[in-house]
């Protein structure tokens, strides 16, 4: 086997809802996952695909007329233009660009500093690159945003890169202009590499996301995807947008590995990307009325969270319980039927955190919340 494999841990979300599926009747808040349905025009493309018998390979890099509706798209939203013949890729999902940057930008014995709370697969897709990853620990204190003085004192002259994902999966926290641009000139100032996962950039609701290649294009590979914006998590669409001598290299990869994305899937993409303004414009609300919901119950149970900014996670503190999150988690699932994630998956640090995902429909949000104060008061030590 190979030897970093003895270094990676299970996925925390998985093995959790490997439990889950020992429950009946389980109402998940768990799920990154989009509870509302594909579009229909998406839908409909993706039949239409098949009908006229689009399944073909298409090129390795994706297909042409994606990738500039993709490169129209940032540059409408963002004033940032991505050449689409020699700056953007189709990926299967964000997940994989993702894997593929790493191994393209990072040589054996690399660092590169990730802030925790993070995405699962971030530390185990470095240590596969044979790459030594460096934890920035945030805190709620800074609203889980790097501290970028301590950035400093934890570049060493072996660090490449970093990797920002923001709004972030599992606080919902996102970066202000300055923030960013900060970042870019510490970046430029070490000569460093930035991977930024705006994989929620769209789900945003204060105010507008800003991409941090506005400041620093040429050492930004910035990935994307349409699992999240527009509910496609099974038809496995990202794409990653870089300069071209990066992504000459990860071309190598893809086109060994995975040789391109599915046909239908970035004809259905090219279709939601037409239609981006109808369908933001019937979701974003909805996410946003339950993100106040959720927020002001939790407040009212007595947790200490935080307000996201964006996705669709909220990441309260439980330290004022006598249990940990994986016996919150648990007992809250065996007991209630409701399911969340112990943030100890994100972190071993945040241990007294759990994240709750509010992609599910308003009714069951109610009844979620309800059992989650139902269990809050029978363990009735909750300090108020």
């Amino acid at each position: 086997m190979n030897e970093k494999l003895s270094y990676i841990k299970p996925s925390g979300i998985r093995r959790f809802f490997d439990i889950i599926e020992r429950v009946k009747d389980v109402i998940s808040l768990g799920v990154g996952e989009p509870d509302f349905q594909v579009d229909w025009v998406i839908r409909e493309e993706a039949i239409y695909c098949i009908e006229k018998g689009y399944t073909n390979y298409t090129s390795n890099q994706g297909l042409i007329e994606l990738r500039e509706e993709i490169s129209k798209n940032i540059k409408k939203n963002y004033n940032i233009y991505y050449d689409p013949e020699t700056e953007i890729m189709i990926t299967c999902g964000v997940s994989q660009a993702l894997d593929i940057a790493l191994r393209t930008i990072l040589n054996y014995g690399d660092e590169i500093i990730i802030p925790e709370p993070c995405y699962v697969a971030y530390k185990p897709l470095a240590i596969l690159a044979y790459a030594n990853p460096v934890v920035i620990k945030t805190h709620e204190e800074n609203n889980f945003k790097i501290d970028l003085d301590h950035l400093r004192k934890l570049i060493t002259p072996r660090t490449k890169a970093i990797i920002i994902n923001y709004p972030n999966n599992p606080t919902g926290k996102s970066y202000s202009k300055n923030e960013l641009k900060e970042l870019a000139e510490i970046a430029e100032e070490y000569d460093l590499y930035i991977i930024s996962d705006e994989i929620y950039d769209k789900l945003t609701y204060n105010g507008k996301h800003i991409p941090v290649a506005k400041f620093i294009k040429d050492r930004v590979v910035y990935l994307n995807g349409f699992s999240k914006s527009f509910a496609m998590t099974g038809f496995r669409i990202g794409y990653v947008c870089c300069n071209e001598k990066i992504l000459k290299n990860m071309l190598k990869i893809h086109q060994y590995s995975m040789l391109c994305a599915p046909t239908i899937s970035q004809y259905a993409a090219i279709e939601a990307l037409r239609n981006e303004e109808k369908i933001l414009g019937r979701i974003l609300p909805e996410y946003k009325a339950r993100r106040n919901y959720v927020y002001k119950r939790l407040i009212e149970m007595g947790f200490k969270t935080i307000l996201p900014d964006g996705a669709f996670y909220i990441f309260p503190k439980i330290e004022n319980l006598n249990v940990d999150a994986e016996k919150f988690s648990e007992e809250l699932l065996f007991k209630k039927h409701v399911a969340v994630v112990p943030g100890n998956a994100f972190g071993d640090d945040y241990i007294k955190y759990i994240r709750i995902s509010y992609a599910n429909n308003m009714e069951k949000l109610k009844i979620a919340m309800d059992k989650i104060e139902e269990y809050v008061k029978e363990l009735s030590v909750l300090k108020i």
